[in-house]
């Protein structure tokens, strides 16, 4: 039976997110020792999880390089260790790397469903990708106080003639809507505080920066779709989402609000990937408030280091 959330006394919810972590069995000791970097990603989940004790763990994507690892399945199970090892229940959606090569997406989640602490689902087999879902946050009574969003944000385009990242289908989109208008009904009528996790983006992660509206790191450019499919205007109609999630660009780290929803980037976690020589790796902390239609939000570092000035 899948775990359920639920706020704890003091009125809180407190979610880590780790992205991009990039397991690999490329670079592997050849005399068949582990990869050293991935070792090293390991420690650092392992201590921000000390650090932090959270309620639920979220991945948003790229939890492997599929196409350096000659198994990306067993890569995976390496990847997930020190979070199943926890006990702390966890989420997550698939980045543009998990399945690209050698395991697809339905494989992987057979192998994401078999764990015991997981929450997440597969969801509906007719929306594009896999792990389309939305998990509820109880309060101390039961009620529905929060819920969270998931969602595949794909690879690379599939349509002629487009190249580049792909997008938020259309398809998905509409169930985010009647999902949102299901749980708003079910709450009288008041959306629902809510928080959205996927890979790749959104258009409007660039909006946000030119507009000056944002804080953190960018170091690099903001590699989201050449197709804007709306996602981020049924967000704002819909009028539950807070705050969006996201991982792929590694050395971007910033947060800034637009039209009332917060885009945030998380921390880069994984060594065995690119980064900057200068940049820590580490997490993302978002930390909700029973009832309350907001959340704080900061960044733990490998050193140990809390930044708090980035929401």
């Amino acid at each position: 039976m899948k775990r359920k959330l639920q706020i704890r006394e003091d009125g809180t919810f407190t979610i880590v997110q780790f992205t991009d972590l990039h397991f690999s069995d490329a670079g592997a000791d050849p005399k068949g020792g582990p990869n050293e970097r991935n070792l090293r990603t390991r420690r650092l989940m392992e201590e921000v999880i000390r650090a932090e004790r959270p309620d639920l763990i979220v991945l948003t994507g790229d939890v492997v390089t599929g196409c350096d690892s000659s198994d990306p399945i067993r890569s995976f199970r390496e990847a997930v260790e020190a979070v199943e090892a926890s006990g702390i229940p966890w989420a997550l959606v698939y980045g543009n790397h998990d399945t690209e090569a050698k395991v697809t997406r339905d494989e992987m989640t057979d192998v994401v469903l078999g764990y015991a602490n997981t929450v997440a689902e597969a969801g509906p087999a007719e929306l594009p990708g896999r792990c389309n879902y939305v998990l509820e946050v109880a309060d101390r009574d039961g009620n529905t106080a929060a819920a969270l969003y998931f969602l595949d944000s794909g690879n690379l385009s599939t349509v002629p003639g487009v190249e580049g990242y792909d997008w938020i289908r259309r398809e998905q989109i509409n169930w985010y809507v009647e999902t949102s208008r299901r749980l708003t009904a079910r709450n009288g009528g008041t959306p629902l505080p809510a928080l959205a996790f996927f890979h790749i983006p959104l258009p409007e992660y660039r909006t946000v920066w030119e507009l000056s509206k944002a804080r953190g790191n960018k170091f690099e450019d903001v590699y989201c779709p050449p197709v804007n499919s709306g996602f981020f205007a049924a967000l704002v109609e819909m009028g539950d989402v807070m705050g969006t999630f996201v991982g792929h660009d590694h050395v971007n780290d910033y947060e800034g609000e637009l039209h009332g929803i917060r885009l945030c980037y998380g921390r880069a976690t994984g060594y065995n990937t690119y980064g900057k020589e200068d940049m820590e790796r580490g997490a993302r902390i978002i930390r909700l408030h029973v009832h309350r239609r907001n959340f704080d939000t900061w960044i733990r570092l490998a050193d140990g280091t809390v930044v708090r000035d980035t929401g």
